[in-house]
């Protein structure tokens, strides 16, 4: 009989899981997930600030999976593991599986600040990335009309909390945008009045990454205008103004979060099988701790057996690529009886993009920035998109604003149900 191998989660780790085990007919697979497309993180803060569409990085399931007749797509969201019955609880419907594999990823760590919750701006997923984009557009809108320079200087100031490789991305590409395009299109607003913050509670930006890439960022945004302000935690978010654990306050209408994150809650695993952060614990098959035939890949996993990452691998997509491939082979060794490898991951480095042609690298041996590190960081991005489509529009788009700084789909699109309720985005 063929095993039914459900995976929670069409990331990279479930669909590299997935493209690892296509068209084996020992496997049938279901692939379950609120959304019914898969879509590219790293490029969600573009989407966020009006310069690529979001269609450009997300790709529907169905279509994806069309010629393989071992795959089924089932849409909805994950509310119960049952292991006792081998069975799970979705929005939409019960499932059985043979081998359940969690790979929920992530999302936005607000470290109890329930103001911060409320008011911030995080930038997860495409909803959220779409909601900012609006948000922004309409904030721009309210300041061009404001004739009130206290208020308006409160409407023109963004703040970014987190300054990793999201946040610098986030503040280089606001700044950069905010130079070419809003003096040219917002003449009402007074550019002396605009301010970009930067904040991290760490000493320094980038800290993950080498302290050249540190430095380089830290200039970079530096000479675009951006107020760094580091060895800085967000404390509260309240009346209107961002309050730092100095003491000292920003007024501001936008907050935007990228400040940590946490692992999606799963109901029904064991107590003992949740690690820090939300993470759950697996062994060296990525199998989760104290239960059988229970998975977990990707950002949402945490395992100690990786002899080079003894407190944890890293949040990264090649984590969870790498992790979904080995674990689709290891089930194949199961159905083969073969001896299962353990998996240990392969740190191909990190980069991040700062500003218009200028991006840092950090690979095993050496490091790089510039204009270099720009095109290393534009073929890095291009390839891991699902369709050939996709590729070739998202670099013809790219080529084409990198040269004129002129992105025309800055459109503050609201929808509305025809039944008379809104299903518009707010504007507080």
């Amino acid at each position: 009989m063929k095993k039914h191998i459900v995976i929670v989660g069409g990331g990279f780790a479930g669909i590299n899981l997935i493209k690892s085990l296509v068209n084996d007919t020992r496997f049938k697979i279901t692939l379950v997930d609120k959304n019914n497309y898969h879509f590219f993180p790293p490029l969600i803060y573009q989407v966020a600030t009006s310069f690529i569409e979001a269609s450009n990085i997300s790709y529907p399931f169905r279509k994806m999976f069309s010629k393989y007749k071992n795959v089924k797509f089932h849409m909805g969201g994950l509310l119960n593991v049952l292991p006792d019955t081998k069975t799970i609880q979705t929005e939409t419907g019960e499932i059985t599986y043979d081998y359940l594999v969690l790979a929920l990823g992530t999302e936005s760590n607000f470290f109890g600040m329930e103001n911060v919750q409320n008011c911030a701006l995080p930038m997860k997923t495409i909803d959220e990335a779409l909601y900012l984009r609006n948000y922004m557009l309409l904030t721009l809108e309210e300041a061009a009309r404001n004739k009130d320079i206290k208020e308006a200087q409160k409407l023109q100031n963004i703040v970014i909390a987190g300054g990793g490789p999201t946040g610098v991305e986030l503040a280089g590409m606001i700044a950069e945008m905010g130079s070419y395009i809003a003096k040219k299109e917002y003449p009402e607003i007074k550019s002396a009045l605009s301010n970009i913050y930067l904040i991290d509670a760490l000493p320094t930006l980038l800290s993950p990454m080498s302290k050249m890439a540190q430095q380089a960022a830290y200039d970079k945004l530096n000479s675009l205008g951006v107020k760094i302000i580091l060895n800085v935690a967000v404390k509260d978010y309240a009346d209107g103004k961002v309050i730092l654990a100095d003491g000292k306050s920003i007024e501001t209408e936008t907050l935007i979060w990228t400040s940590g994150v946490i692992g999606r809650e799963v109901k029904g695993l064991p107590k003992e099988s949740i690690g820090k952060g939300r993470r759950i614990l697996v062994d060296a098959y990525n199998k989760v701790n104290g239960t059988e035939n229970i998975y977990a890949l990707g950002d949402i996993s945490l395992q100690f057996s990786d002899k080079k990452f003894p407190n944890g691998h890293p949040q990264l997509a090649q984590v969870a690529i790498q992790q979904g491939k080995n674990l689709g082979q290891n089930f194949k060794r199961i159905e083969d009886e073969k001896v299962l490898h353990t998996f240990e991951y392969n740190d191909k480095g990190s980069m991040a993009i700062i500003s218009k042609f200028n991006a840092v690298v950090d690979l095993p041996k050496f490091s790089f920035k510039g204009f270099t590190a720009w095109l290393t960081w534009l073929f890095i991005h291009i390839i891991p998109l699902v369709s050939f489509r996709s590729k070739i529009r998202l670099a013809m788009d790219w080529l084409r604003l990198f040269i004129t700084n002129n992105p025309s789909i800055r459109l503050i699109l609201r929808p509305k149900r025809n039944t008379g309720k809104e299903a518009e985005f707010e504007h507080s």
